[in-house]
């Protein structure tokens, strides 16, 4: 077998390959001898098909089979020879096919890229903690019960914290404008759930006021027709309802799976969430300085074909998260999903190669503490451990979050990392980005 690669691009390679014309043509003889004795052609006995009749039905057929498979076997052995790392799926072409002469065929592939990661030393970053303090955890609470809040209508003015059941319609140079009417919107005053001034402008509008508010909308408004531009909304207030916030009481601790009895115990239950959140949510914002670092200080071409499996993996989430029901994921234009793609690419390669160099592993006690980590949110923590410990896909899933963890914590052991303490609500705004 002749073997010769040939570098197209960065990436790219094409392998062609030889064989001599004895290694398909003895194959596609002894399979045509094989088929004699099989086949059943009208006119001849089982098994006595003259060589000729089975060669002139059956011979170009049996070629192609051959060639296939001499093809498929012989890429395998030249791959293994070159010591070459595929990345796709090659694109495979006979080029010289011709009973009793040389066989050569064409293979077009990716490799992976041979990475030279720079070193972790001159890495800087900030490792933020906080402590929940017994002011926050008033103010969450404050928070749950306005979540579970109701509302009663009243006969005053509105005011913050209300509830202000209307109808509008928005304008912009006298002409109605498309995504600003509505009826019966409920809007809860200081919720900053529309865009600012509008709910400043209904504050003090009491149940069947009319009035005629002006605001701007942001420079940086996703409809970008209406951005930066101003609008009159005219509108007309059907109900103001006033806050009735629950008990702090058993039930109300049992809607947030917590077992307390009492408030006090129901705060305990709430810090070591918050603690966890706030964590858990510190850690992923040092995480994304880390990846942002080893992916900006280490610049290399990745496999398109990898890339397009990613892509092909982030139409399916889409369809998936967005509900999109019988809709084809393919229908997704690739250039949704190319940066992140590529980004997903590049850092799956970079934590490979970590893996690899410094032979990091998911150790027990690890995936033991993930797991109780992640269970401690639950009402049956154990149940929780032991359903993932018997399901062998999700513990795949968990040893992978482990172990790229593991490459997190390589990275900043070698690096320069300064300790910060930043207050509760700062650490959950950081991570909300």
């Amino acid at each position: 077998m002749q073997i010769s690669v040939e570098a197209t691009t960065a990436l790219e390679r094409r392998m062609t390959i030889g064989l001599p014309a004895e290694k398909i043509d003895a194959e596609v003889e002894k399979r045509l001898l094989d088929s004699a004795r099989r086949v059943r052609i009208d006119g001849f006995r089982p098994g006595k098909v003259p060589a000729s009749v089975v060669r002139q039905r059956y011979g170009a057929g049996i070629r192609h089979e051959v060639v296939s498979d001499v093809m498929r076997s012989s890429f395998v052995e030249a791959v293994t020879k070159e010591k070459l790392k595929l990345a796709g799926v090659p694109e495979v072409v006979p080029t010289k096919d011709t009973a009793g002469e040389p066989f050569e065929f064409t293979a077009t592939f990716e490799v992976y890229p041979e990475l030279k990661l720079a070193t972790f030393d001159k890495y800087k970053f900030v490792r933020q903690s906080t402590e929940v303090t017994d002011a926050d955890v008033d103010k969450m609470l404050e928070t749950l019960q306005e979540q579970r809040a109701t509302y009663s209508p009243v006969k005053r003015k509105s005011k913050k914290a209300d509830q202000v059941t209307c109808n509008f319609v928005g304008k912009i140079d006298g002409e109605e404008f498309e995504g600003g009417k509505a009826e019966d919107a409920k809007i809860i005053l200081g919720s900053g759930q529309m865009i600012p001034g509008f709910e400043t402008g209904i504050k003090g509008m009491k149940t069947g006021d009319e009035q005629t508010i002006t605001v701007t909308f942001p420079k940086d408004y996703q409809a970008e027709e209406l951005a930066g531009k101003e609008a009159q909304f005219d509108v007309t207030v059907t109900e103001v309802g006033a806050p009735q916030f629950p008990a702090l009481d058993e039930e109300f601790f049992k809607s947030f799976h917590s077992g307390a009895t009492d408030v006090e115990g129901f705060k305990v239950d709430v810090k070591a969430n918050m603690t966890r959140e706030s964590r858990q949510a510190l850690a992923g914002v040092l995480k994304t300085a880390v990846v942002d670092s080893l992916i900006a200080s280490n610049e290399f071409d990745v496999p398109k074909a990898l890339v397009d499996d990613e892509i092909d993996r982030l139409r399916q989430q889409a369809v998936q998260q967005y509900g999109g029901g019988k809709m084809d994921p393919s229908s997704l234009p690739a250039e949704l999903f190319q940066e992140q793609a590529v980004r997903r690419v590049k850092v799956g390669l970079i934590m490979s190669d970590i893996i690899s160099t410094h032979e990091l592993k998911a150790d027990d006690a690890a995936v033991t503490a993930y797991l109780e980590d992640m269970a401690a949110v639950y009402q049956e923590p154990a149940s929780v451990i032991e359903y993932y410990r018997n399901n062998p896909e999700q513990m795949s899933q968990v040893q992978a979050v482990v172990i790229e963890e593991a490459v997190i914590q390589k990275v900043l052991s070698a690096s320069k990392v300064t300790e910060k303490a930043v207050k509760y609500d700062d650490a959950i705004k950081l991570a909300r980005g």
